[in-house]
C-alpha cells in the first residue's frame, strides 16, 4: 500500500489562496474545514469503540477455551487412570482377562496342531510343483505364485512356532527344528530357484515367458512389503507401549526372517552378468580377438532388455539403468583380466578400437554417459597406444637382438661360406628375416586407421634398422682390423662375408624403399612427411652401411699391395711395379665382380680407381727427389697399365676425366722452370691452388735445384695473389692428398 507524500500547512493554504481575489473567501474555507474536521473526529471516535468492544470480546473467548482445555485434560487423566487400571471399574477384569487368554492360546494350540498335521502333504504337492517348474528354469513356472502363496503360510507359521518356542526347553526347541528340517529345506530351494530366476531374465523374456518375470517382481513386491511392516513394528516396539492385539503383532514381525527379495534380484542379475562375461573370457582366453569381435551379444542383450524386461518391472526399479551399469562394470572388470594376461601388439589395437566403437555404440542406443562410470581401463585407453608401441619395441628390439646375435656369430665366425642367391650373389637371410618382421608390424598399424600410430611404428622400426646398421659397421671395423693387424688369427672369408652384408643392405634399402612407396598413398600429408623421413634415414643408413662395405672392400686390396705401395717413387719404382698392382686387382675385381651386386660394383669401380689415384698422388707428394725425365716416363707408363686394365671396367671418357688430374701434375713436373705457372694455372683452376702438394713437388724435381725451385714456388705464389685463385666451390680428390711434414718423411723412410 502506498503512503500519500505529507503536505505542508503552507502547501495546503496554497492551494487555497491562489490569487489575491481568494483572500475574500477565508471565512469560507475556514467553517467547511472546520466541518470536515468535526466529521473526521466523528468517525475516529466511533472506530475507537467498535474496535474496544471487540478486543473485550477476544478476551472473554479466550479465557473460556482455556477453561475449557483444562477441563479436557482432567477428563483424560480420569480416562487414562481407568483404562491403566481397569480393576479400578470392572471387580471381574482379572477373570475376564485370563479367560481371553486361555481361549486365544487354545485357539492358537488348535491351528497349530492342525498345520503341523497339514504340513507333510502341503510339502508334497509344493515339492513337486517346485520340481516341475525347476525342469526348465526358462519354462513358464506356471505354479509359481501358487507355491509361493502356501510357502509363504507355512514359513510364517514356522517362524512364529520357533518364535514362541524361544521360552521353552532346549529338547523342546531341538525337536521343532527337526520337525520343520523339511520345510527349511525347501524354503532354501525356493530361494535358490527364485534367484535362479533372477540369473535368467533375459533369457527368460527372450524364450517368451515375461510372465514369469511378472510373477517374479510380483513375490519380491509382497515379500518386500512384508518387511517392512516387519522393520516398522520393530522399531514403534521399541519406543511405544503395545496393547494386547499390538503385541501379537510384533510377535509376528519378531517371528519373521527378512527376505531382501529385491535386492537377492539384483544381485543375482548383476552376478548373472558377471558370469556371462567370465565365461565368454575363458572360451575366447587364447584368442582375445575372437572375444572382443563376439561382444555382440552383449547389445542384444541391452536391445532386448529395454524392449522386453523394462515393462515387467516397476519403475522404481530402475531395472534398464541397473543392468546397463552391470554390463558396464563386468565388461570393465573382463577387459583389465584381458590387459592383465599381456595380450599380443595386434589385440591392443583392436581393443583401442574397439573401445571407441563401444563409445558409438552405446550412444546409439541411447544410453546416458552417467550409467557408463567408471570408464572402460579408467578412461585410459590413449594408454593402449603406448602399450602397444612399448610392446612393439620390446619385441622389435627382443627380435632383432636375436637376429643380430646369429648374424654377427655367422659374420665373425664364418664356418660356413654365405649363401647364394638366384643370381649367383652372395646375401644372408639377415635382411628378409628383419622386414618379415618389420612389414608385420607395420601392417598391424596401417589396420588401425590411424596415422600417429603407423608414423610411430615406423620411427621405431627405424630406430631399430639405425642401430643394425651402426652395429655393421663396428663389426666390419673390428674385423678388418683384425684382418690386418692379427691375420693369423682371423679365420678365412672375411672378403665374401663383406660381400654378402653388402648385398644384404642393397636388398634392406630395396625393402625399405618398397615400404615407403606402400605406406605414402596411405597417411595424410601430416603423417606422411614423417613417414618418408624415418624411411628414407633408414635407406641412407643402408647405403652408408653398402659404401663402408666397398670401401673395406677395396682397403682390403691395398692392404694385399702394402708393400707395392710403399715402393710407390722410391728407387725400386723406376723398375715399373704397377703391373704387380694390377695384377692383384684384377684378382680381386673377377671375384667382386662375380658375387657382388653389379651396382654396388660400379661404385666400387669408381671408388677403388680414386682410392688409387689417392695413394698414388699422396705417393708422389711425399717422395723423395725424382730422377727426371724417367720420373715423368715412368708416370706415363703407370697410367697407360691402370688406365689399359680401368678401360675394361668403364669406358674412356669416364676414364679420362678420372685420370685427368694425374695429367696435370704431370704438366707441371713436364714444364721448364719458366712455363710451370701455365701448367700450375691449369691445374689451379680445376683443383685450387693446394700450395702444400705443389711446394712439395716443386721440391722434388731433381731437375731443380733448391733456388730454382724456391724461385718457382715464389713465383705461383705471386700469381695465386694477383689471380686471386682460390678453391673451387665443390672438393675435388685433391682435398685427400696429405702432404707429411719434413720430419714425418723422415721417420717414415727410417
Amino acid at each position: 500500500m502506498s503512503t500519500a507524500p505529507m503536505v505542508s500547512a503552507a502547501q495546503a493554504i496554497g492551494e487555497y489562496l491562489q490569487s489575491p481575489d481568494d483572500l475574500a473567501k477565508i471565512t469560507a474555507y475556514r467553517k467547511k474545514l472546520e466541518k470536515e474536521k468535526a466529521s473526521i473526529d466523528a468517525r475516529l471516535k466511533s472506530g475507537v469503540k467498535e474496535q474496544l468492544e471487540a478486543t473485550r470480546d477476544g478476551l472473554r473467548k479466550l479465557l473460556s477455551t482455556r477453561n475449557n482445555v483444562q477441563a479436557i485434560r482432567d477428563e483424560m487423566v480420569i480416562v487414562e487412570r481407568e483404562c491403566l487400571d481397569p480393576t479400578t471399574k470392572v471387580p471381574t477384569f482379572d477373570q475376564i482377562s485370563r479367560v481371553s487368554m486361555v481361549h486365544r492360546n487354545f485357539q492358537q494350540t488348535e491351528e497349530m496342531v492342525n498345520n503341523l498335521l497339514e504340513m507333510n502333504s502341503k510339502l508334497e504337492m509344493l515339492e513337486d510343483m517346485l520340481e516341475a517348474d525347476s525342469q526348465d528354469i526358462l519354462g513358464p513356472a506356471p505354479n509359481l505364485l501358487v507355491i509361493h502363496y502356501y510357502l509363504n503360510q507355512l514359513e510364517t507359521f514356522r517362524n512364529q512356532t520357533l518364535h514362541q518356542a524361544k521360552k521353552a526347553s532346549a529338547e523342546s526347541r531341538a525337536t521343532l527344528t527337526r520337525y520343520f528340517e523339511r520345510l527349511t529345506t525347501y524354503i532354501e530351494a525356493f530361494d535358490e530357484y527364485i534367484v535362479g530366476l533372477a540369473r535368467n531374465i533375459v533369457e527368460i523374456v527372450r524364450e517368451g515367458n515375461h510372465d514369469v518375470i511378472v510373477k517374479l517382481v510380483k513375490i519380491a513386491e509382497i515379500e518386500g512389503r512384508e518387511d517392512e511392516k516387519a522393520i516398522a513394528i520393530k522399531l514403534v516396539k521399541k519406543v511405544a507401549k503395545l496393547d494386547a492385539a499390538s503385541k501379537f503383532k510384533s510377535m509376528q514381525a519378531n517371528a519373521r526372517v527378512i527376505k531382501h527379495y529385491r535386492s537377492k534380484i539384483t544381485k543375482a542379475i548383476a552376478d548373472s552378468i558377471k558370469e556371462k562375461f567370465e565365461m565368454w573370457y575363458e572360451d575366447n582366453k587364447n584368442n582375445p580377438s575372437g572375444f572382443l569381435q563376439g561382444l555382440g551379444w552383449m547389445y542384444k542383450d541391452l536391445i532386448r532388455i529395454e524392449s522386453d524386461v523394462v515393462q515387467c518391472f516397476p519403475p522404481e526399479y530402475e531395472i534398464y539403468s541397473h543392468f546397463v551399469r552391470e554390463y558396464h562394470k563386468a565388461l570393465n572388470a573382463t577387459l583389465k583380466r584381458l590387459m592383465a594376461d599381456e595380450p599380443e601388439a595386434s589385440v591392443l589395437l583392436e581393443l583401442f578400437d574397439w573401445l571407441k566403437s563401444y563409445k558409438k555404440d552405446m550412444k546409439e542406443l541411447g544410453v546416458s554417459p552417467d550409467l557408463l562410470e567408471p570408464p572402460l581401463l579408467d578412461g585410459k585407453e590413449q594408454s593402449l597406444i603406448e602399450d602397444y608401441l612399448g610392446l612393439i619395441i620390446k619385441k622389435l628390439d627382443e627380435w632383432t637382438a636375436n637376429l643380430m646375435k646369429t648374424e654377427t656369430n655367422e659374420f665373425s665366425t664364418r664356418a660356413e661360406p654365405p649363401e647364394l642367391d638366384a643370381d649367383g650373389q652372395y646375401g644372408t637371410q639377415g635382411a628378409v628375416i628383419l622386414f618379415q618382421m618389420v612389414n608385420q608390424q607395420v601392417d598391424l598399424a596401417t589396420e588401425s586407421g590411424q596415422g600417429a600410430i603407423l608414423a610411430r611404428v615406423v620411427s621405431e622400426t627405424n630406430r631399430v634398422m639405425r642401430g643394425i646398421q651402426d652395429q655393421w659397421v663396428k663389426i666390419i671395423e673390428a674385423e678388418f682390423k683384425k684382418q690386418v693387424e692379427q691375420p693369423e688369427q682371423a679365420p678365412p672369408g672375411f672378403v665374401e662375408y663383406c660381400m654378402a652384408l653388402a648385398n644384404d643392405q642393397i636388398k634392406s634399402a630395396d625393402f625399405a624403399e618398397a615400404l615407403l612407396a606402400r605406406l605414402e598413398p596411405l597417411v595424410s600429408e601430416k603423417y606422411r612427411a614423417a613417414i618418408s623421413d624415418s624411411l628414407n634415414n633408414a635407406i641412407d643408413g643402408y647405403l652408408d652401411v653398402a659404401k663402408k662395405c666397398t670401401q673395406t672392400l677395396i682397403d682390403i686390396i691395398f692392404n694385399d699391395l702394402k708393400a707395392v705401395t710403399k715402393v710407390l717413387f722410391q728407387a725400386g719404382w723406376y723398375d715399373g711395379v704397377l703391373p704387380q698392382m694390377v695384377e692383384t686387382i684384377r684378382d680381386y675385381m673377377g671375384d667382386y665382380q662375380a658375387y657382388l651386386n653389379p651396382t654396388l660394383v660400379e661404385l666400387l669401380i669408381e671408388d677403388l680407381l680414386d682410392t688409387f689415384i689417392v695413394i698414388y698422388l699422396n705417393a708422389l707428394a711425399n717422395s723423395p727427389k725424382l730422377k727426371m725425365p724417367a720420373a715423368t716416363d715412368q708416370i706415363k707408363d703407370d697410367v697407360g697399365v691402370v688406365f689399359q686394365y680401368f678401360s675394361t671396367l668403364k669406358s674412356p671418357e669416364e676414364l679420362e676425366q678420372s685420370f685427368d688430374v694425374i695429367e696435370l701434375v704431370l704438366g707441371m713436373l713436364e714444364s721448364s722452370k719458366d712455363l710451370v705457372f701455365l701448367a700450375f694455372n691449369a691445374f689451379a683452376q680445376v683443383h685450387g691452388p693446394n700450395m702444400a702438394f705443389v711446394e712439395g713437388l716443386m721440391k722434388a724435381r731433381g731437375d731443380l735445384d733448391r733456388s730454382s725451385a724456391s724461385e718457382v714456388i715464389e713465383s705461383i705464389k705471386r700469381k695465386v695473389k694477383s689471380d686471386n685463385i682460390s678453391d673451387p666451390p665443390e672438393p675435388t680428390i685433391m682435398k685427400k692428398i696429405a702432404v707429411q711434414g719434413a720430419f714425418s718423411r723422415f721417420l717414415q723412410r727410417a
